[in-house]
């Protein structure tokens, strides 16, 4: 390993330490070539994920080894390093990375970090979720052209309650549809809207598109995952890298790209690249953010008609209106 490489970002040092460390292993790529790409792509990356608390995916040995997520700050961080008090479903609390400005994330990248999963809110505004995220997941049997079938019903929805809605690739198999949200409400009104959505979506396209919970009841349908609203609930950040031995970038692409794109093809070697020439997809999206009213609406009417809510993750305490969390299958046999 050659000697450690000190990177001056915002008025900090950042020490990168074995710098030549391979942590891609497809092309080669290095610690310190993810460092450049970071720095590459600063603007757009800061514009989705700044004053963020961040959960760190850590791969010391790069993308083909060991993993850990870490949520705590070590002690051993600099004084200039910011954070702020996250918590778990269950209410237990940490101090989480910020993401500040450059210089915090590739101090992360330093320790090791390659995914990045953010929370929905700013720091500054933990009270106030800002993001609803919308995660379309490749059930087994179901392929790209049914996820991005599937994205273009999503959007079509939602162009319809007048919600505007950006997407991006997950820089894995999924694809991930955003709305900049105006302030007011928390993560339980936004998770209550996702699940009105993919409702709406699994009623209007029941061959295609579910809201099932229960992996059994999916079949070969394109599962919307509204899940991913619940508090305390991170996704993988837009331009961040995935511990992918291709270094898989989960890009931010405008709508008339969708059919045309290759995820596999957005990585470190490609994106800084493609922003250079076509700018960030993402820009003026927090500058436009748009009402869940419509959603909400949706969610109350079918509370109304007899639905209960649909169900929580296992880690989070039964909830109000929730139906019994067990799988269909295993309820039939009790």
């Amino acid at each position: 390993m050659t000697d450690a490489v000190t990177i001056a970002s915002d008025g900090v040092e950042v020490a990168i330490s074995n710098p030549d460390k391979e942590y891609f292993s497809a092309r080669g790529e290095t610690k310190l070539d993810l460092v450049r790409f970071y720095q590459s792509i600063e603007k757009p990356l800061l514009t989705a994920l700044g004053g963020r608390p961040l959960l760190m995916e850590r791969y010391p040995e790069g993308a083909s080894g060991k993993s850990f997520f870490q949520k705590r700050v070590p002690k051993s961080a600099p004084d200039w390093l910011e954070t702020t008090v996250v918590s778990t479903p269950n209410g237990t609390t940490s101090d989480a990375l910020v993401a500040k400005d450059l210089a915090h994330i590739l101090w992360a990248v330093n320790l090791g970090c390659i995914g990045f999963h953010v929370w929905p809110y700013h720091a500054a505004t933990p009270e106030s979720t800002d993001q609803l995220r919308i995660d379309l997941d490749p059930s087994p049997g179901v392929g790209y052209e049914q996820l991005r079938a599937g994205a273009w019903k999503t959007k079509a929805l939602l162009d319809e309650l007048g919600i505007t809605a950006h997407i991006k690739t997950s820089g894995s198999r999924g694809l991930h549809i955003y709305a900049a949200l105006q302030p007011g409400w928390d993560g339980f009104a936004v998770r209550a809207a996702a699940v009105a959505l993919a409702r709406e979506l699994e009623r209007r396209h029941p061959d295609e598109m579910t809201a099932q919970w229960w992996k059994e009841e999916r079949g070969t349908r394109v599962f919307v995952d509204f899940n991913q609203n619940a508090p305390h609930k991170t996704v993988f950040g837009a331009w961040c890298v995935r511990p992918r031995v291709g270094a898989q970038v989960s890009t931010p692409i405008a709508w008339d790209e969708l059919d045309s794109v290759d995820p596999a093809e957005l990585t470190i070697a490609t994106v800084g690249q493609r922003v250079a020439e076509h700018g960030d997809p993402w820009a003026q999206m927090s500058a436009d953010p748009q009402s869940i009213e419509p959603l909400l609406e949706m969610s109350a009417r079918d509370m109304a008609n007899g639905m209960m809510d649909a169900p929580w993750p296992p880690v989070y305490p039964k909830m109000p209106n929730e139906p019994p969390r067990v799988a269909p299958s295993r309820a039939k046999k009790i």
